[in-house]
């Protein structure tokens, strides 16, 4: 059985497995309570494989890599309350019973199928021998001179035992990768810095850094995408620029893909490649410099979060180095959920204006905003649409909108409108902040934006790459020349040319761009 979506075809199951040959010749030497116990054995072994095979399937289409054992166990719980927030409680309860169900009937009967196997073949042991033999021989064959059937598909196959192998050495580089990611995070290039060594050239400015949720570079370069991402982004460069805001482009290359969003955040804020929950356990548990740790760092800045999809306890803050986070539940929101999405991000950025950018901070100081914007999450329907910004109140002028929006079952369903939906949230999300910056920024805003992970792969395609733009927007044309040498493309859309950096490049690049002097920590 392949692993993947695209593998599966009647091709595939049309081949000798060697580990069936084998297991039939063991069957045929062992007294039958042995015999008993190995069969019910090779059942749960190839029930465990197609469970995995099964989980890979769903990590491709969804993450775009294969399913880590040993790790993403703790993604269910996500993604169990994702179905939730997207078809409802009664249909999550369903479907996951359904899974259980399912799951229990897998194992059972293929345990079962091979017992009984085991019995036939014990039953007619001259006939099993000849058969195992002529199997065994035909395999040898079709594997030494390399013969294929349907499709270019070998005829002798080892999947099994390859999946076996394969599954071992992850397990073994997973454990070994915890010990040598954790010397690695307590290595910082600006760890020991003084705080007045830190961002000098950034020193009175109102900094904001924003993360739009699933903004990859296919919103940018996809076919079905692009046209509306494109016009958004240049009309937007336009409207800014009549504000008297430049702004420079880039491409990042992502540490995730199709979701687990806190690990783009991370990373980029960090600088370490968090591509993992373990590796980002371990992050969030270090001392290691994050960006925004830095401007709470130098004393001279108020440091603020505004999370309108955190819904629950968020120790991440203390990493983060934010004084105060707002969550989905301190925004004053009183209008519907937009899907996954808490609420509209016109709203979001609504109240991170009245309540954070229009108030100066105490004793003199600037300020450092990290916002994540929701609105471009999967499965993207109902989208929100732009209102009159003096008309948002609490929220529920959104109603009318989320009930005439589609249903998220109608677009999940269909790949080429799930591409051009995803298209038209990321217009929204892009065009809610950019309009809020030209409404409510001022000479000493900057702002910092880009993509966490490009899209699920049914959405961004197969073989997309993990590259997320990125932009920096400010008024002040000293913020701008401080990254000259980076060669990014003038305005809001990268050009395909730009450069791509690793997305853990990015916090080294940005520190010292703006006045940070490397002192490094080595322990």
């Amino acid at each position: 059985m392949p692993n993947s979506l695209v593998g599966l075809g009647p091709a595939k199951f049309l081949r000798i497995p060697s580990e069936g040959v084998i297991a039939a010749a063991v069957a045929l030497v062992l007294p039958r309570r042995p015999r008993i116990v190995l069969a019910m054995v090779f059942g749960v072994v190839l029930g465990a494989l197609t469970l995995i095979n099964f989980m890979d399937m769903g990590f491709y289409e969804y993450l775009g890599r294969n399913f880590n054992p040993v790790l993403d166990w703790s993604l269910l719980g996500d993604a169990e309350s994702y179905l939730e927030d997207t078809l409802g409680r009664t249909a999550t309860v369903a479907v996951s019973v359904s899974a259980v169900v399912l799951l229990l009937l897998l194992f059972v009967l293929l345990a079962l199928a091979t017992v009984r196997l085991s019995n036939l073949l014990a039953r007619h042991p001259g006939r099993a021998t000849r058969g195992t033999l002529i199997a065994g021989v035909v395999w040898i064959t079709c594997s030494s001179f390399g013969l294929q059937g349907f499709n270019g598909v070998p005829l002798a196959s080892d999947r099994t035992a390859v999946a076996l192998k394969v599954r071992s050495q992850q397990v073994r580089d997973t454990l070994h990768d915890e010990s040598e990611f954790r010397k690695v995070a307590k290595v910082d290039a600006f760890g020991n810095t003084p705080p007045d060594q830190l961002l000098t050239s950034l020193r009175g400015k109102d900094v904001v850094f924003t993360f739009i949720e699933s903004y990859g570079r296919s919103a940018i370069e996809d076919p079905i995408e692009a046209p509306g991402v494109d016009n958004t982004l240049a009309v937007r460069t336009q409207a800014l620029a009549k504000a008297g805001f430049h702004a420079k482009s880039g491409w990042l290359t992502s540490a995730t893909y199709g979701g687990s969003s806190w690990l783009g955040h991370s990373t980029t804020m960090s600088g370490l490649w968090v591509s993992n929950q373990q590796r980002y356990r371990t992050v969030m548990a270090s001392d290691h410099l994050s960006i925004t740790k830095a401007f709470q760092k130098t004393g001279d800045f108020d440091t603020v979060g505004v999370m309108p999809g955190i819904q629950k306890g968020w120790p991440e803050q203390s990493y983060y180095g934010l004084d105060k986070v707002y969550n989905a539940f301190q925004l004053g929101y009183k209008g519907p959920k937009f899907s996954w999405s808490t609420m509209p991000d016109q709203y979001a950025l609504q109240q991170f204006q009245d309540r954070v950018h229009s108030k100066k901070p105490a004793d003199g100081k600037s300020r450092l905003s990290f916002l994540i914007l929701t609105s471009s999450h999967q499965p993207w329907a109902p989208i929100p649409k732009m209102v009159p910004w003096d008309q948002l109140g609490d929220g529920s002028v959104f109603n009318a909108i989320q009930k005439a929006g589609n249903k998220a079952s109608d677009v999940i369903a269909d790949t080429t409108k799930s591409r051009q939906e995803y298209g038209k949230s990321v217009q929204y999300s892009v065009t809610a902040l950019t309009e809020w910056l030209e409404r409510y920024g001022n000479d000493n805003t900057v702002l910092v934006f880009l993509g966490d992970h490009q899209p699920i792969a049914r959405v961004s395609g197969n073989h997309a790459s993990r590259d997320v733009p990125i932009s920096i927007v400010a008024k002040d044309p000293k913020v701008l020349d401080a990254i000259d040498s980076w060669n990014w493309t003038d305005g809001l859309q990268p050009a395909h040319t730009a450069p791509v950096w690793k997305m853990s490049a990015f916090r080294d690049k940005f520190l010292a761009a703006y006045g940070s002097t490397p002192h490094p920590k080595t322990n």
